[in-house]
C-alpha cells in the first residue's frame, strides 16, 4: 500500500498561503476558526483524534453564503424536473446544479402512479428523497411513491448496494496514477467541518459525541488537459489498482507555485461507501481538488473565469427495483462542463 508524505508545518502553509506573488487561479486558504481551534488543541493533547485534512478556508464562509442564496432562490423559482425513469413506484430525476434536493419533490410529474391515474387527490403519492446530492452536484436521483419502497431503497442506499458513478472536473498536479482507491476515516466534530481522518481513528469519538467512520473511493483519470479518450465506467473490482490506506496528513499540494502548473484532470469517481462530502474529500486529500469547491481547496476562478459551484456530476446509478427485483442501471445526461471537456479530448 502506498502512503502519501507528510504535509508541511502549519507553519510553512502559513507562509506559502500568505506568499505576495498572485497565482493564475485563486487558490483559496485561510486559518480555522476558534471552534475548530480549540478542537485542534484537544486532539494534539491526545484526547481526540486528528484530522489529516486541513478546516474549510476562511474565505469560503463568504462563498458559501452567496452560493446558498443563489441556490435558494434558483430552487424556490424551479419548476419542472427531468424525468430519466418512472413506474407506479419509483422517478430517477436528473437534478441540476445550484438547486436544493427538496425542490424536486415539489414539481415531480407523477403520471404512472396509481392516484394520478384514478384522479383522487387523497391518495396523492408519498415522494421521498433515497439519496441526497450536494446543492452544487448535479446529476441522477431516486425519488420513491411510497413508504415501503422508500424503507428499501434507502436500505440499500444505506448498506452500500447501489453502485454508483460520479464525473469531477479537478484542477490540480497531474496524478502519477491512472487508477487508485482510497481508504481513510471520516468525521467532524459537532459543528466542525468535515474532515479526513487516519483510518487508525475509525471508531474513535469526536467533540460532540460523533465518531469516526470509514469511507473508501476508487478514482480513473479519463483525461488532463483534454489527453485521452472519454471511456464507459469499468470494473474497478477485478482490476488491479494501486490503493492507498490514509494514516497521515496529506503533501501540501496546494501552494502557489503548485497553481502555476495545475492541469485541468477529469476523473470519475466510484464511492465504495455514502458519506457526506466523501468525493470532494478524497480529491482534496490526492492533491487534486474539485474545480469551484471552495470549501476543499478547489479554485473559484480558472483562466479567467469565475466558477458559482463545483463541478461534481452524479453519472449512473445500478441497483435491484425494490419490487420487480430485476437489476436496473440509469445514467444521466452529461453536464454541460463535462460535454466542454469531452469536445477537447483527442
Amino acid at each position: 500500500m502506498t502512503k502519501l508524505p507528510l504535509l508541511l508545518s502549519p507553519r510553512a502553509a502559513t507562509a506559502l498561503t500568505t506568499s505576495p506573488s498572485l497565482p493564475p487561479a485563486r487558490r483559496l486558504a485561510g486559518a480555522a476558526d476558534a471552534d475548530q481551534a480549540l478542537t485542534m488543541s484537544a486532539a494534539e493533547a491526545g484526547e481526540y483524534p486528528v484530522p489529516v485534512s486541513p478546516p474549510y478556508p476562511a474565505v469560503s464562509k463568504d462563498v458559501e453564503l452567496r452560493r446558498a442564496m443563489t441556490a435558494s432562490a434558483r430552487s424556490a423559482a424551479y419548476s419542472s424536473a427531468t424525468v430519466v425513469f418512472e413506474d407506479e413506484w419509483l422517478a430517477v430525476v436528473d437534478k441540476p446544479a445550484g438547486v436544493y434536493c427538496d425542490a424536486l419533490l415539489s414539481v415531480l410529474p407523477c403520471p404512472g402512479s396509481s392516484a394520478a391515474a384514478s384522479g383522487d387527490t387523497s391518495t396523492k403519492p408519498n415522494l421521498h428523497l433515497a439519496n441526497r446530492l450536494d446543492r452544487d452536484t448535479s446529476g441522477l436521483m431516486v425519488i420513491t411513491k411510497c413508504n415501503k419502497v422508500a424503507g428499501k431503497l434507502v436500505k440499500a442506499f444505506t448498506e452500500h448496494e447501489v453502485k454508483k458513478t460520479y464525473l469531477a472536473l479537478c484542477i490540480g498536479c497531474p496524478p502519477t496514477w491512472e487508477k487508485i482507491k482510497i481508504c481513510s476515516g471520516h468525521g467532524r466534530s459537532k459543528h466542525g467541518a468535515w474532515r479526513v481522518y487516519a483510518m487508525s481513528d475509525v471508531g474513535r469519538s469526536l467533540p460532540g459525541g460523533s465518531v469516526v467512520r470509514d469511507m473508501s473511493t476508487q478514482f480513473e483519470v479519463l483525461g488532463i488537459n483534454g489527453n485521452c479518450q472519454f471511456r464507459e465506467p469499468s470494473n474497478l473490482e477485478v482490476d488491479e489498482i494501486e490503493s492507498i490506506t490514509v494514516q497521515e496528513k496529506a503533501a501540501d499540494l496546494n501552494s502557489n507555485s503548485d497553481v502555476k502548473n495545475s492541469s485541468m484532470i477529469l476523473v470519475r469517481a466510484y464511492p465504495r461507501s455514502g458519506r457526506t462530502h466523501q468525493i470532494r474529500l478524497h480529491c482534496q486529500y490526492l492533491g487534486i481538488p474539485i474545480r469551484g469547491d471552495v470549501k476543499y481547496g478547489g479554485v473559484i476562478e480558472w483562466n479567467g473565469v469565475d466558477y458559482d459551484g463545483h463541478a461534481l456530476h452524479a453519472e449512473s446509478l445500478s441497483f435491484v427495483h425494490p419490487v420487480t427485483g430485476l437489476p436496473v442501471t440509469f445514467r444521466s445526461p452529461l453536464a454541460s462542463w463535462a460535454n466542454e471537456f469531452i469536445s477537447t479530448m483527442e
